[in-house]
């Protein structure tokens, strides 16, 4: 186990060097982390984490839960669904206890100490703000003059770069599934109107999305872009005046997987040089590009852009992923990685990568790093930073240690 001043020296490194948080940018590692927690992160006592988020050197945690304790489990404090706490010391911060009545998906680092909440809420605080806020990380509160109009819906996936908010989820309002919001007022953009459609569930939904260097990838139960063949999966250009929607198509999840999967992409995350990104799916043990891990580049153009590698679970689903340029961490509840060819078993070259593990980024093969982890639902939640990686999810074991639903593995 990392000393404590070594790992304080690594943290208070690594936020001098990251500054003021900014876009939700990928994080440039050049080496993998420890597979051996730090001891210092609190622990989230019932439910589920789905998202983290990075503000300075504060981490804010959201998912479905209504207890937490700090790391050495001494006191157990009430949080909605919501909470924060120090990056260096793991201290449960005392001021920040927002009330939010329904679960937190998604989470954006906000300027001057704000972050950015979305979700399946209709209320925080006892004041009326549906499925999107932005809160004070001092006390809390809803930042005055942020008013977002999100209607008939919750929201899944937020992104922010500069003073533009990417909103994504299965809401109607104030666009249908997919909006850019003023990051200050709320305001929808009226320079962003690129709508998903051709839904494979009963209504479209988007699952995640992710945006650097002018382009903005979007998964979700959608079928087109504005009318464009875009089965699942897509990239908008968002660095001109008007968004369009990217010459950029492929088939890979035009295939279907499990009846019980009509959509099946899941999380996706560029590298730090927006060069690639990487999609993770569910789907079920069907081959194809159900339950796996795929890299495609950012600036290839045709519609019949093939993956660059594909890893396959061999029938477990992945939900998260993060990409850092030394790795691509992939969580979910899977046994398996390296295995195309199993089918709820292991087949030839598959290696056990229990709950998490760490694919090379331009080979597309397993690394050694197997830290294991409890599988239950699954991973939920990466946030990659200066200092590591931070991991949410549903279980109490990561790395063979007790760290309830979140912890965070170190840069060594």
């Amino acid at each position: 186990m990392l000393a404590r001043v070594a790992l304080a020296a690594i943290i208070a490194s690594a936020l001098i060097a990251e500054g003021s948080p900014v876009a939700a940018a990928p994080v440039a590692h050049t080496r993998v982390v420890s597979a051996d927690p730090i001891d210092s992160t609190p622990h989230v006592l019932d439910g589920i984490v789905n998202a983290i988020a990075v503000v300075g050197r504060t981490v804010v945690v959201g998912g479905a839960f209504s207890e937490v304790t700090d790391a050495a489990r001494t006191t157990v404090l009430p949080r909605d669904n919501l909470f924060a706490f120090d990056l260096r010391t793991g201290r449960i911060l005392p001021g920040f206890t927002p009330v939010v009545t329904g679960p937190v998906h998604a989470l954006a680092a906000g300027e001057r100490g704000t972050v950015y909440a979305g979700g399946e809420f209709h209320g925080v605080n006892g004041a009326r703000s549906r499925a999107l806020a932005r809160l004070r990380l001092s006390d809390g509160a809803l930042v005055r003059g942020f008013a977002p109009r999100v209607i008939g819906g919750s929201v899944t996936a937020l992104a922010r770069q500069g003073g533009h908010l990417y909103v994504g989820g299965d809401f109607i309002g104030p666009r249908e599934a997919l909006a850019r919001l003023d990051a200050t007022t709320g305001a929808a953009d009226p320079r962003f109107d690129i709508t998903p459609g051709g839904p494979l569930t009963s209504s479209v939904k988007v699952y995640a999305l992710a945006v650097s260097r002018g382009r903005l990838a979007v998964d979700g139960s959608f079928t087109t872009l504005d009318g464009h063949s875009r089965p699942q999966l897509g990239l908008i250009d968002v660095g001109g005046a008007v968004a369009r929607v990217a010459p950029w198509r492929t088939a890979a999840y035009a295939r279907k997987c499990a009846s019980a999967f009509p959509s099946y992409v899941r999380g996706l995350d560029f590298s730090p040089d927006g060069g690639h990104f990487v999609v993770v799916t569910t789907g079920g043990a069907r081959g194809g590009m159900c339950d796996t891990a795929a890299r495609f580049e950012t600036y290839a153009k045709g519609s019949g852009i093939r993956p660059t590698w594909v890893n396959a679970t061999g029938g477990d689903s992945l939900y998260a992923v993060a990409v850092t340029g030394a790795a691509v961490y992939v969580g979910g509840h899977q046994r398996w990685l390296n295995n195309p060819k199993g089918r709820d078993s292991a087949g030839p070259g598959a290696v056990s990568r229990p709950g998490i593990g760490a694919i090379h980024p331009h080979t597309g093969k397993a690394l050694t790093w197997n830290p294991t982890r409890e599988r239950g639902i699954g991973v939920k939640a990466f946030s990659a930073h200066g200092s590591g990686l931070l991991v949410g999810s549903d279980t109490t074991r990561l790395g063979r240690e007790y760290h309830a639903r979140i912890g965070m593995f170190p840069l060594p």
